[in-house]
């Protein structure tokens, strides 16, 4: 009894110390209880909307239905980095994993060839601020691709967290090898439809002529 006596004394105490600690914030005299979130969004864009990162057309994610990414092509992401918190958040860490047949270029941060993690101080965040960073990358030659593929996929992962927040998005891409042997084949323009209607009347004539000698010879 002496024992059951205790363990209930013990249960109320945290109880009540629990009770105090939510009092603390949030009621009609406290300050109001403080919020610690963040967004992150990942976007890739598109093959060859443009030359500059800033003005790109980008989007979540590119499928093997969307348009895709050749051999030495260009690969540009974008990465929205957003303080939904109700208070500051400081230091916020960004780590870029680099998917595999892509080599990056220019970006944020350091580059780390063994982890193929980029990494940043993307710094303070006030509170709804948000901030954009750009990566620069580069589509592997062609002979550093599959040799049992000629179409295949890719997801670029990324982290940001500060002491009290974190969130994580991924955006993904698909690469089309050159098929070898497939030399491109010239489109007839005008010259060749006039050279092509000159034989055409040339063999008419030629046979209107064989036709007529026939004729006479009977």
């Amino acid at each position: 009894m002496k024992k059951l006596l205790t363990f209930l004394s013990v249960v109320f105490s945290l109880l009540v110390f629990a009770s105090s600690v939510s009092a603390d914030c949030g009621g009609q005299y406290q300050a109001p209880c403080q919020s610690y979130s963040i967004i992150v969004d990942k976007m890739v864009g598109k093959p060859g909307t443009s030359s500059e990162a800033t003005v790109y057309e980008y989007v979540d994610n590119l499928s093997v239905s969307d348009p895709r990414f050749k051999p030495d092509q260009v690969v540009f992401f974008k990465v929205k980095i957003k303080n939904t918190s109700t208070t500051k958040l400081v230091g916020m860490e960004v780590k870029d994993t680099i998917p595999s047949y892509l080599d990056p270029s220019e970006g944020p941060g350091s580059y780390n060839s063994t982890t193929r993690e980029i990494t940043w101080n993307a710094g303070d965040f006030d509170v709804d601020q948000e901030k954009i960073f750009y990566l620069k990358m580069n589509v592997f030659p062609q002979a550093n691709l599959p040799a049992d593929k000629g179409l295949f996929c890719v997801t670029n992962f990324v982290k940001a967290n500060s002491s009290n927040a974190y969130d994580d998005d991924t955006a993904a891409l698909c690469i089309e090898k050159q098929v070898a042997g497939t030399a491109n084949v010239p489109s007839a323009g005008p010259e060749m439809g006039l050279f092509l209607f000159a034989g055409e009347i040339l063999a008419l004539g030629a046979g209107m002529y064989i036709n007529y000698k026939l004729k006479n010879n009977k």
